[in-house]
């Protein structure tokens, strides 16, 4: 019989590890979605925040995606070479960069309109348990900025 104390190190037993693979395995599936839009996963995902705003400061960024500067400045480089985006110092405060949408990242946006669809054959989640999940999710994601 097995030591007991050892019970809450046994792989079997952790939270972390099918979250850890699922968003591997989500990551995986994306892919060939993103092959057509000629984006990495966290390039859709910083699309995604400048669909939606427009333009936001690196900080502001990196705080929707839990990303850090050393991550998104390369990130950001990338994406300017592709023309889906331009960065440029804040008029108020030099010490901001803000990173705006082009139209060309702009016209990806309909592209990616049959992403979600895509993605949602994947997951054999009810809308209800979809729900819990994402809740619960983002319940851990709060308490880290605690």
């Amino acid at each position: 019989m097995e030591d007991k104390k050892y019970e809450s190190i046994k792989l079997s037993n952790q939270v972390c590890f099918p979250l850890y693979a699922c968003s591997r395995e989500v990551i995986k599936r994306y892919k060939p979605f993103l092959d057509k839009l000629d984006l990495t996963y966290t390039q859709y995902i910083a699309m995604m925040v400048l669909w939606e705003r427009r333009q936001v400061n690196v900080k502001e960024l990196g705080e929707c995606l839990y990303l850090d500067s050393g991550t998104l400045t390369p990130l950001l480089k990338k994406m300017e070479h592709k023309g889906l985006v331009s960065r440029a110092r804040s008029e108020k405060d030099e010490r901001n960069l803000i990173v705006r949408v082009t139209d060309r990242g702009l016209a990806l946006r309909e592209k990616a309109l049959s992403i979600p669809l895509g993605m949602s054959t994947y997951a054999p989640l009810t809308p209800d348990e979809a729900t819990t999940l994402y809740n619960l999710l983002y319940k851990i994601l709060a308490s880290e900025k605690d």
